[in-house]
């Protein structure tokens, strides 16, 4: 009886660990950087003894095994980015949450104790890590767009002397072409709300980032070819490392 109660639990613990995809490591020059795919468009970044959660999405059950938050940023108001419910399931006691006005505005009185509103062109310092908030936009630009420019922010994190670039919601832009010594980039990737395959990697063959994750790749008829994107990519640039994770896991 014995036995198998031990067997039951290793195939529970199995079966939760293979929910959640290994987190990768990148060297810094304060320590590892430790990237967790989560879901959809959340992730979280563990450095320097801190935890980030970008766009905490569809419960505390994605955060299991995490960490609680000390930065959460936060770059749409849309459902799948601005979740109140589970930021309010989280212990975010400790918590500074980074977000554009479009989303302050929206926020419980609670949840605006932990703000800090920074919008397109800012630049921010929180926890030793540089924040900079740059646009996120469809093209072509239109006040019916489902993403309008200056409402939402991408994001750009300077840490240990590494960069990351979160993309947001956003069409292949001016602003992330032209980005530069991008070392980790979080690319979206879903019709009808974002980009297509093609131009989302010709936007990164633009700005070169050392490496990069299609996220955000579950669109309104079911997830992106991100082989499609990573074979398009290499095939204009083999130096650039497409790392294809499963953000839909849980799912």
């Amino acid at each position: 009886m014995k036995m198998k109660f031990t067997l039951l639990l290793l195939l529970i613990c199995s079966v939760s660990f293979a929910q959640m995809p290994a987190a990768d490591e990148v060297k810094t020059a304060k320590g590892p950087l430790k990237i967790q795919p989560l879901n959809h468009a959340t992730l979280a970044l563990t450095w320097n003894g801190k935890t980030i959660y970008a766009d905490p999405y569809e419960g505390a059950k994605t955060f299991e095994g995490i960490a609680a938050p000390d930065l959460i940023l936060i770059t749409d108001i849309h459902g799948d980015h601005f979740d109140p419910a589970t930021l309010e399931a989280l212990d975010i006691s400790h918590a500074i949450i980074v977000a554009p006005q479009a989303v302050a505005d929206k926020m419980s009185e609670k949840l605006k104790e932990k703000l800090v509103i920074v919008n397109n062109g800012q630049t921010i310092s929180k926890l030793d890590i540089s924040i900079t908030a740059i646009p996120m936009y469809n093209l072509p630009e239109a006040a019916d767009a489902k993403h309008t420019k200056g409402r939402g922010n991408g994001y750009i994190l300077k840490m240990g002397g590494k960069t990351v670039y979160l993309s947001g919601d956003t069409a292949g832009i001016p602003e992330m072409r032209s980005l530069k010594n991008i070392d980790i980039a979080f690319v979206c990737m879903n019709l009808p709300y974002t980009m297509d395959v093609p131009e989302a990697a010709s936007a990164v063959l633009d700005f070169k980032p050392k490496i990069v994750y299609p996220y955000h790749y579950r669109g309104a008829n079911g997830l992106s070819d991100t082989e499609a994107f990573k074979k398009t990519v290499n095939e204009g640039n083999k130096s650039i490392d497409v790392r294809l994770r499963n953000w839909y896991s849980k799912k």
